[in-house]
């Protein structure tokens, strides 16, 4: 075959139809992934793999199937092939993986393992890390990393492409692959992991927590090569938005911490309750000087977190020269309000705006994509990230490269976990195991802020405990601090029968009688809307309702009525909420009423109420069990009540006192020791059958393996002759960072949110798109999949683009008193045209 005279090519642009030479596409990615893997020491590795990924496209095959695709051949030419139904079937990901094994396999020592930790990320950087062995329902355990790597010439073309290359890439490869530095700078990497996790008298190639890690080292490497690859073919395909590309170039932490001093000196501190948060600020800023590590920041809600744990951020990242600080809040949090306070205090100009502090809410591109979704993905280049605890799970262990893509982000950077108790039971040792690997290995700090520590570093060792001592906690007395910070008592108001909604309604409009207003957190949306609708028809007080069916936007509104109500004297107000209020809303009630639920959860509610201790009156948190709400589909919820239940029962019956208080340090140890050790078995993510065709753990999947291994040995008599034996796909695939992953809809809520729809419809340039993408995340709603499908079978969501997998949801179906629904309120109204 002879193909068209053009020069070997990586893509070619949508716009113009320029191409982008092969050459220059793998020098690129080689350049940025040297520079992103260098935070980890592992620069020339990373190079090495960026120079190579692409090396397949050298190859007749692809080169007449892209240039034909794209019009440089012409369909009347002999060469010229129908592109559409070889779309993803040409192979140009195996040959740059099989180059670097047949280099490194045959050496000694760890050399085979550095073969097989780069060829894995070339080999998968299309679909995301492939299974080392198989795991899956229909076949047996097969050695799927050496059938990958083995893959006949006929389908990887290698020896073709090794005559083609670029004398460039030729000779920069050489140079790579012969300077031992290459080798020395992986085992040095994988010693230090062996060596903190080592336990004497298992071989490391057993030992489940170092096989972990070097899965999630493996990981992080595939991170670097994934977001070079994106940034370098966004950056070809729209070169006036790379200019404007941070890439990592900061505003310098000096300058960030001063703003937020300036802030902190104008703050009034005439209350009692401002003196203690002020001394809850100074304890973080003198802890900031100290080394990296882990450090919990154990404050009662209220207490003025949001701002001393940025104090603890700012200084630490500018002591050290970390990269980047990132907020990671639970999923049905209200993430909008901490980022709007962060924002005013640090973004002071025009020209800061949207570059120092970035939100990241919610999946707008879905995880299969075409090229333009890879391009419009998030990849959390700011200094400042608030995000979501199910952002960071599928950064750490999500299928596909969408939230692989932003893992490397999380190293060599200030984590701070609001609410940490939150962390789904099933995930505790996988987002052990990677905590400790961040900070032990990629020289990241993090800190574990709540009024309710999870005891995450007494559970299993074995399988993965947090390891941090007691002296890393922030505040030097916390008992002492809960006393002085105490403002409401919780009346345990369960009942034989349980309350119905009217009762709960009833409660509510009583207590705003007596205390001028009532928050109401429920733990479902029909409950939420049910009392609702009561409190609306039997109380002329203004009732809001509060649900992640609103989008941030929506919610924001909302609050800022309540607040105005809840400061002026005289003016009732009902809420009805959901959880997603127990965290990061800074707002005062003079009453709660909290469903049963987690005690964690019975705290953070106790925390919207009497939150800035004005009231004289110490505030009344009731705890009520409703009889209308299902928990059969909501295990966290219901097994938090279940513990919770047995405390309050035990208290009631004098077996503990927890020195007064049911929302203190001992009551929160008894019920996290009840809670971990009822559900001790869940904590390594358990998966079934159905999904990977045994039973098994992810934690297993994604280290030893163990019964793979076993499987494989059983069926050829012999053992896999590779290092690595995780199943990484199928892990990954069977991974849900919640019950079931979301998906972000772009909602018409008011004339900005209909406007945005309107001009994203419109836009075609990718550089336009990117900006309105980050705007639209305070317009946007997580659905669950059959909510999901439900809209689309009544056509209520359509794509902003033919070709865009990017959803929005008609008029129709979004209400200002409750947002999204499932059935319509009026005749539907189609945005785009």
């Amino acid at each position: 075959m002879t193909v068209n005279h053009l020069p070997y090519i990586a893509h070619v642009r949508k716009s113009g139809g320029n191409p982008q030479s092969l050459e220059e596409h793998l020098l690129g990615v080689a350049e940025i992934t040297r520079r992103l893997a260098s935070k980890i020491g592992l620069s020339s590795q990373g190079e090495l793999i960026g120079l190579l990924h692409d090396l397949g496209k050298y190859s007749d095959e692809f080169q007449v199937y892209l240039k034909s695709a794209t019009g440089l051949i012409n369909q009347d030419e002999d060469e010229f092939v129908d592109a559409r139904g070889l779309k993803g079937k040409i192979d140009h990901s195996s040959a740059g993986a099989q180059v670097i094994w047949d280099a490194l396999a045959k050496q000694g020592g760890v050399s085979p393992i550095a073969g097989q930790m780069l060829s894995l990320c070339i080999a998968s950087h299309h679909s995301g890390l492939i299974d080392c062995l198989s795991s899956d329902t229909n076949n047996p355990v097969v050695d799927n990393f050496t059938r990958r790597i083995r893959k006949s010439d006929s389908k990887t073309h290698v020896q073709e492409v090794l005559t083609k290359i670029d004398a460039s890439i030729s000779k920069r490869f050489r140079e790579l692959i012969d300077d031992p530095s290459l080798i020395d700078g992986l085992k040095e990497s994988i010693r230090h992991v062996m060596l903190r996790d080592n336990t004497p008298g298992v071989d490391p190639s057993q030992n489940q927590i170092i096989q972990f890690k070097l899965g999630l080292l493996v990981r992080l490497l595939f991170s670097c090569l994934i977001d070079a690859d994106r940034t370098n073919t966004a950056d070809f395909e729209n070169p006036r938005a790379a200019k404007r590309r941070l890439n990592g170039q900061y505003c310098d932490w000096g300058v960030l911490s001063d703003r937020l001093e300036s802030k902190l000196k104008s703050l009034s501190s005439e209350a009692p309750i401002d003196h203690i948060r002020r001394q809850i600020s100074d304890h973080c800023f003198d802890k900031a000087f100290q080394a990296k590590g882990i450090y919990t920041l154990t404050v009662p809600t209220g207490g003025g977190k949001t701002l001393a744990s940025l104090r603890f951020a700012l200084h630490h990242a500018k002591k050290w020269e970390m990269e980047r600080i990132v907020y990671i809040v639970p999923f049905t949090t209200i993430i909008d309000q901490n980022a709007e306070v962060v924002r005013a205090i640090l973004e002071l100009s025009e020209e800061d705006s949207g570059r120092i502090v970035l939100e990241h809410h919610s999946n707008l591109t879905p995880e299969e994509q075409g090229w333009r979704e890879k391009i419009l993905t998030e990849n959390w280049d700011a200094p400042v990230i608030y995000t979501t605890s199910v952002q960071l799970l599928e950064a750490l262990f999500g299928a596909g490269t969408r939230g692989a893509r932003r893992m490397h982000q999380l190293a060599n950077a200030v984590l701070v976990f609001d609410e940490i108790q939150t962390i789904p039971v099933n995930c505790v040792h996988l987002f052990n195991n990677a905590i400790n690997f961040l900070v032990e290995h990629c020289g990241s700090t993090v800190v574990l802020c709540t009024a309710t520590q999870p005891l995450l570093n007494q559970v299993d060792e074995n399988k993965g405990a947090l390891r941090f001592e007691s002296v890393n906690e922030i505040m030097p007395d916390v008992k002492r601090l809960f006393n002085d910070l105490r403002r409401v008592e919780v009346i345990n108001q369960r009942k034989s029968g349980g309350w119905s909604h009217q009762e709960i309604a009833d409660l509510a409009i009583e207590e705003v009688a007596k205390s001028g207003s009532c928050l109401v957190i429920v733990n479902t949306k029909k409950s939420a809307k049910a009392i609702f609708q009561i409190c609306q028809r039997q109380t002329g007080a203004p009732v809001y309702h509060l649900s992640t069916n609103m989008c941030p936007a929506h919610r924001k509104k909302s609050l800022a009525q309540i607040r105005a109500l809840l400061t002026s004297p005289g003016s009732p107000v009902i809420c009805i909420s959901t959880q997603l209020i127990e965290a990061g809303v800074d707002i005062d009630f003079g009453a709660v009423i909290r469903c049963s639920a987690g005690l964690d959860s019975v705290a953070q509610a106790s925390g919207r109420c009497n939150r800035h201790k004005r009231r004289v009156e110490i505030g009344r948190v009731h705890v009520v069990n409703p009889t209308d709400e299902s928990l059969d589909m909501l295990t966290d919820i219901r097994c938090g009540r279940d513990v919770t239940d047995r405390l309050l029962d035990e208290a009631a019956a004098g077996e503990w006192k927890f020195d007064g208080d049911l929302l203190g340090p001992q009551a929160m140890e008894r019920y996290f020791n009840y809670y971990f050790f009822a559900r001790r078995e869940e904590m390594a993510y358990p998966v079934s059958a159905k999904a990977i065709g045994r039973e098994d753990t992810l934690l297993n999947l994604l280290s030893v393996n163990s019964i793979a291994r076993g499987e494989f040995t059983r069926s050829y008599g012999t053992h896999p002759n590779i290092y690595l034996k995780q199943s990484f796909m199928s892990a990954a695939k069977a991974f849900k960072a919640i019950d079931a992953p979301t998906r972000g809809i772009i909602v018409p809520y008011g004339p900005e949110g209909r406007d945005l729809i309107g001009e994203l419809c419109a836009a075609f340039e990718v550089e336009k798109q990117v900006e309105l993408l980050r705007r639209v995340q305070q317009y946007t709603v997580n659905v669950f999949p059959h909510d999901l499908k439900r809209l689309q079978e009544q056509q209520a969501i359509h794509t902003i683009q033919e070709g865009v997998n990017i959803l929005y949801l008609h008029t129709s179906y979004y209400s200002d008193a409750f947002g999204l629904g499932l059935t319509p309120d009026e005749p539907m109204e189609v945005l785009c045209v």
